[in-house]
């Protein structure tokens, strides 16, 4: 039995972006389809708790290996997550509030 193509997901990656307002990123895919992203719920936890300072959210820049979303301290976003974020925003968002953060 051969596999098909079609029996595989498309791949995006971002191929730019523009900061909005707030906690928000317009991103364009190399599909040529754009998405207006809002991280503010997700912001919580020990990775991307720290960009709800509005000077590190706006560090964010494109890799150019993966096409993914990425900030100095180490937080990033898949591209694919990043493409059906509807899809994904509430299981992020449940999974931050199920994680146990550690005690400073």
């Amino acid at each position: 039995m051969s596999t098909q193509l079609q029996d595989f997901p498309i791949l995006h990656r971002v191929a730019s972006f523009t900061l909005g307002d707030e906690y928000i990123i317009r991103v364009k895919f190399d599909d040529g389809t754009e998405q207006a992203v809002d991280f503010e719920p997700i912001l919580s936890g020990p990775v991307f708790g720290p960009l709800r300072d509005s000077a590190r959210f706006k560090e964010v820049e494109l890799d150019p290996d993966f096409g993914a979303l990425v900030w100095p301290n180490g937080a990033d976003i898949e591209p694919m997550v990043l493409y059906d974020w509807p899809a994904y925003v509430s299981d992020i968002i449940r999974r931050r509030q199920n994680t146990p953060h550690p005690i400073p």
